[in-house]
């Protein structure tokens, strides 16, 4: 009896917090967390991803994004709870530490992410239906906070010739109205969004974010565990503490090539490529011409090519080397933009996924490096264009620090190069100019590490991607 007392006490106290919660959301009284008003910004996707077509299909909608969000709140990463448990004397200790506080609004959004990773609504399929084949190429944009950067891009792949063709994922770990505004500016070609559900955005006062009980980054590890932080008995290889900014970064690499080959329904059978790029970069009009003549040079004569690269950041000229690739060992600070990749390389290196995950640092293209020397069954061949047909315009990001962006000028350029090699582009045909020797000058192993990647946190939050539905 006092079971079902207590059954319905629980029952009718999540139907409470639901119902607040809506009352909450639609009195447009919301808290403003770090990230501004949310209401508006859901509001812009849903119009732009036509999730709802009517007053009473939104509200339905909100119903079921609300949902998730409370009664499904995301659990700690896989593996930490359980390796903690074996300290019966921390796990007092957890029991006297007051969980975060989380603001509905918060919870709300969470649960709105998860229904539109859910429901992977395709904006314009029908208009590009006919122009589409199953196997076209799909280009993934991974999505940060830059929306002048992101217009160039959006601009860029706008001239580019059979753009009708693709499927282009936008990938985002940020949510603000401008960014969807420029995404539902795109109406050239089929588009979905996805939405990294781990962000700091989403994770305020707690991990993945910053957790107000965590390590301070430069405080000796000695001082940490008299301080009892959280994590201090994970400092990087440098002594330093996890700072979530930088974290996110690789979170949200392996969390989208994850979700992108393995949870996007409509590419479950996808046998063409999938081409990875940035919100900061910028293509040129051939760029789907260079990748088909690419993968057809590939089946006749690189077969072991596991990447195809659209270029690299040390040549800009395009007289006589247009039609031009080279075939070498893939390099992270050459061969990092515009990479293409087949399904087969994606389950080779998703093999490697502990091997990503634990590796002391925190970017992504380093740690591919290491993977290359360390785990893969033999070291990548990229085949890399030698006049680039992708450009980083991005001059400011997480490695820069200029004062002022100037994303404008730097479209100028990138257009001045494009115009002045206009009958350049479009070749004809491939050759490969350039060839690793037959005995192969093997892999390049990363020349350190950069740290940022020593929590254990963040090991167990990467390795569970792969187990996530």
């Amino acid at each position: 009896m006092r079971f079902r007392i207590y059954k319905r006490k629980v029952v009718i106290l999540t139907l409470v917090v639901v119902i607040c919660g809506l009352a909450f959301w639609s009195s447009g009284r919301q808290k403003k967390n770090d990230s501004g008003a949310f209401p508006k910004e859901v509001e812009t996707v849903r119009r732009s991803s036509s999730i709802s077509s009517s007053s009473s299909s939104i509200n339905n909608h909100i119903q079921m994004q609300v949902t998730p969000g409370v009664s499904r709140a995301p659990a700690p990463p896989p593996g930490v709870i359980q390796a903690n448990e074996t300290h019966p004397e921390k796990l007092k200790d957890k029991e006297k530490v007051p969980k975060p506080d989380v603001d509905n609004t918060t919870l709300v959004y969470r649960g709105i992410v998860f229904q539109l990773n859910f429901d992977q609504t395709i904006r314009n399929e029908e208009k590009f239906k006919a122009a589409r084949q199953k196997n076209d190429l799909v280009v993934v944009v991974q999505v940060h906070n830059r929306p002048d950067y992101l217009k160039l891009l959006v601009d860029s792949l706008r001239k580019a010739r059979g753009i009708e063709s693709i499927l282009l994922i936008f990938s985002h770990d940020y949510w603000s109205p401008e960014i969807n505004k420029v995404v539902a500016s795109v109406d050239f070609c089929q588009v979905l969004q996805i939405f990294f559900p781990f962000s700091i955005q989403l994770y305020t006062q707690e991990f993945p974010g910053n957790d107000p009980k965590d390590c301070p980054r430069d405080i000796p590890k000695k001082d940490a565990l008299k301080l009892g932080c959280i994590n201090a008995e994970y400092p990087d290889s440098f002594g330093h503490y996890r700072e979530a900014k930088f974290s996110q970064t690789k979170h949200h690499w392996w969390w989208k090539l994850h979700f992108v080959w393995d949870r996007v329904q409509v590419l479950k059978d996808h046998k063409g490529l999938v081409l990875l790029i940035e919100e900061d970069h910028f293509l040129s009009p051939d760029f789907i011409h260079l990748l088909k003549l690419m993968s057809a040079l590939k089946r006749e004569q690189c077969s072991d090519c596991d990447i195809l690269s659209l270029g690299s950041y040390s040549h800009i000229g395009y007289s006589s080397k247009a039609n031009k690739v080279e075939v070498k060992a893939w390099k992270s600070t050459e061969h990092n933009m515009g990479m293409a990749l087949s399904r087969e390389t994606y389950q080779k290196l998703i093999q490697c996924t502990d091997t990503f995950c634990t590796y002391d640092d925190y970017n992504w293209d380093w740690s591919l490096q290491h993977l290359t020397v360390s785990c893969l069954p033999s070291y990548w061949k990229v085949m890399v264009s030698e006049a680039p047909r992708i450009f980083h315009a991005g001059d400011c990001g997480m490695h820069h620090k200029k004062v002022s962006c100037m994303p404008i000028s730097q479209k100028t350029k990138i257009e001045n190069i494009l115009q002045s090699s206009g009958n350049q582009l479009f070749p004809k045909n491939l050759l490969i100019a350039k060839r690793l020797p037959a005995n192969g000058a093997g892999g390049v192993a990363p020349h350190v590490k950069n740290g940022g990647w020593g929590d254990i946190r963040d090991h167990e939050l990467c390795k569970s991607y792969v187990r996530l539905q």
